[in-house]
């Protein structure tokens, strides 16, 4: 119950990731806030411990009024785990729109900027606590394919360690966790019809641990950085992949 009587901010709170944080979360005291376009089933599910905001984390109004929603029902928020992010259909940089483009940027980091904006005077009235940014291990390579995600990941980097620098004083740690294959829709489901999955381009088989991540072990890590047990970490990067960055592994 290392949560107990604290708020989590979970965005993207219905994907296969976000889901998982919000259930270990719930199951450890703490009360969430399922923000996502529609959390309504899952908060209905987790009872009185759980609140549902509609959430575009693009929109910098819905952020505040989230925020203020959150705060009414439970006070200041303990934890952000900004999850909320999209992929884009695989292409090359020349053949990819610019629509393609803005819309990964703003989910993928404005989307992060805005939450720990608007969440860090909470977790400050509240006297501190932690925020988390899920990154990728596409923000520590180059990505064919996939230069919006590559840099929208590379990016939210930068902003994560800027805030740590700017928060620390006012006891909120900042971190972020890079996963790589996680046997979620988002990697195991085509973004487009006629496109491959985001795992059958990355194949775990030449991993170290050759398989897919399970939403639940990318919890654990959360769970841990944003508990009282990481008091002293912030401004760091943890990359749960299997040994995906590492190269290929010894043949079986």
């Amino acid at each position: 119950m290392r949560f107990q009587g604290k708020t989590v901010f979970v965005t993207g709170a219905t994907g296969g990731m976000g889901r998982s944080h919000v259930l270990g979360y719930h199951a450890e005291g703490a009360n969430v806030v399922v923000a996502a376009r529609n959390g309504d089933e899952l908060a209905a599910e987790l009872g009185e411990r759980a609140l549902s905001v509609r959430l575009d984390v693009t929109d910098e109004q819905a952020w505040a009024g989230a925020v203020g929603a959150a705060e009414e029902r439970f006070g200041p928020i303990s934890v952000l785990v900004n999850n909320a992010g999209v992929q884009h259909p695989a292409a090359l940089i020349e053949d990819t729109g610019l629509a393609v483009w803005q819309r990964t940027i703003d989910v993928n980091l404005t989307g992060q900027f805005l939450g720990i904006k608007h969440v860090a005077p909470s977790i400050r009235r509240g006297g501190g606590g932690s925020i988390t940014t899920i990154a990728s291990t596409m923000a520590n390579v180059g990505s064919p394919y996939y230069a919006a995600y590559a840099a929208s990941k590379w990016a939210l980097r930068g902003l994560t360690r800027t805030a740590a620098l700017e928060l620390g004083r006012d006891r909120i740690r900042v971190n972020s966790i890079h996963p790589g294959v996680v046997s979620t829709p988002f990697i195991t489901e085509p973004v487009a019809p006629g496109q491959p999955a985001i795992g059958d381009l990355f194949s775990p088989a030449g991993y170290a641990i050759p398989r897919l991540a399970e939403p639940a072990e990318i919890t654990a890590l959360l769970l841990h950085l944003t508990s009282d047990e990481a008091s002293f970490t912030t401004g760091a990067e943890f990359v749960v992949d299997g040994g995906l960055l590492l190269g290929p592994a010894l043949a079986a």
